[in-house]
């Protein structure tokens, strides 16, 4: 077995800082509707996934084999110059889309990224078509319509059995509900998204010739990657933890609990078969189905829309962008050191512009000024009407709402939703 290069040592630190961006950018998934619903502070939120994310980390290593030796084909030629630009791709895509307060996929972010890249440095034989179809693209669809529909049908069956209790007597228990469940989705994320990391640098590993190919990721691969990721979270993606909790849908602590704990139990069930789906999907998928499942409340559709045409973009996009960076990074070291140069600056950009309208813990839980009702929405409350008793709600996060029919299950859902004037005077 050789040394570790100078260039897999690049590949290796700029994993790593894909894992940080990682971090930051799905904090949302386990703790937006906590936030959201005050079960707990912001703070105390992002630390306990921090925490959670790092213990997950260490639990498994079927996802980390599925991406280090299922999607790219170790023997194909492939070389740290396209793991590189893969990652670059990764990291552009998930600062743009954490920029725009989109929950866009890590995931498919660095599916693309090493794909594109792989595709122009390698050409068709670097990539394991069916593992591609079986492992990422089925399960990117899916996965958001089971866990929809899980929580969906958990939400309703959650208000029916709380149907005779009065919301005081019910909200601290679910709160501690959301609380532990929050818990079980940073720990099944640790499991799932940190090893993609893992995966990567064992693929730089075995690209150099410094562990063996099939090989397990070595110990200190899957401490740096848990570390790295824990780090990410407690930062917080705030932007994104914003647009979960406030944009999709209106929470309330039962719905909060249903869609946290849809979304674990698909998260560890793919971990568990080594299924390397999108966190981010399955936890918005489940947020949606809480806003069907829950009679009177809202989903704001428009909101959800950009979020799917996000989802659809990320594996092309990040893989033009890597493909862009393997066509630089093949011309020698002074093409690595240009595809880092720009890759930094376009950082240093991107973060600029996050500073003019900056979202912390402070205000997270604000909702931004609303906008005209659209179309779509119009068309949906003609014939959905909400409930007897319970305001249509107006628009929030400037996104278009539908208000879904039915009649209320439980005291909360009768009451009127506050205006936006309302809304405002109490987030200050």
């Amino acid at each position: 077995m050789e040394h570790i290069t100078l260039l897999i040592g690049i590949v290796i630190v700029t994993a790593l800082v894909f894992d940080f961006t990682n971090g930051f950018h799905d904090t949302a998934n386990a703790m937006a509707t906590t936030i959201s619903t005050g079960a707990l502070g912001p703070r105390v939120a992002v630390a306990m996934s921090a925490v959670l994310n790092l213990v997950g980390a260490f639990l498994s290593v079927e996802v980390a084999k599925t991406i280090s030796g299922g999607i790219i084909d170790e023997g194909a030629g492939i070389r740290p110059e396209v793991i590189f630009a893969g990652l670059v791709g990764a990291i552009l895509w998930n600062l743009v889309t954490w920029l725009a307060g989109l929950p866009s996929s890590s995931s498919h972010a660095l599916f693309g990224g090493l794909i594109g890249a792989t595709l122009v440095s390698v050409g068709l034989d670097g990539v394991n078509g069916d593992a591609i179809v079986m492992k990422v693209l089925i399960p990117a669809v899916a996965a958001p319509i089971v866990a929809g529909i899980a929580t969906m049908v958990a939400t309703r069956l959650t208000y029916r059995l709380g149907s005779g209790r009065s919301p005081e007597d019910t909200a601290k228990g679910y709160r501690a509900g959301q609380i532990a469940s929050a818990a079980l989705v940073s720990l099944a994320h640790g499991t799932n998204d940190a090893q993609k990391t893992m995966g990567v640098i064992t693929l730089a590993l075995v690209t150099g010739n410094v562990v063996a190919p099939d090989s397990d990721p070595p110990l200190w691969v899957i401490v740096s990657a848990g570390l790295a990721i824990a780090l990410g979270t407690y930062l917080g993606g705030w932007r994104i933890i914003r647009t979960m909790g406030k944009g999709i849908t209106d929470i309330q602590p039962p719905q909060g609990f249903a869609a946290q704990t849809g979304a674990a139990t698909v998260i560890l069930a793919s971990s568990h078969i080594g299924f390397a789906l999108s966190t981010t999907q399955v936890c918005s998928g489940a947020v949606m189905g809480a806003g069907v499942g829950r009679k009177g409340a809202v989903v704001r559709w428009s909101t959800a829309g950009r979020m799917v045409v996000a989802w659809v973009l990320t594996l092309p996009a990040a893989g033009l962008v890597a493909g862009g960076a393997a066509l630089l990074a093949d011309q020698g070291n002074a093409g690595v050191a240009a595809v880092a140069v720009l890759a930094i600056l376009a950082c240093g950009a991107i973060w600029a512009l996050s500073r003019r309208k900056p979202v912390d813990h402070t205000n997270v839980n604000e909702v931004a000024p609303q906008e005209p009702v659209g179309a779509v929405t119009a068309a949906l409350r003609s014939v959905a009407p909400p409930p007897a008793g319970t305001a249509a709600p107006a628009p929030e996060g400037g996104a278009e709402t539908a208000a879904v029919s039915g009649t209320p299950e439980s005291a909360p859902e009768q009451t009127p939703t506050p205006t936006p004037a309302a809304a405002s005077s109490t987030t200050r």
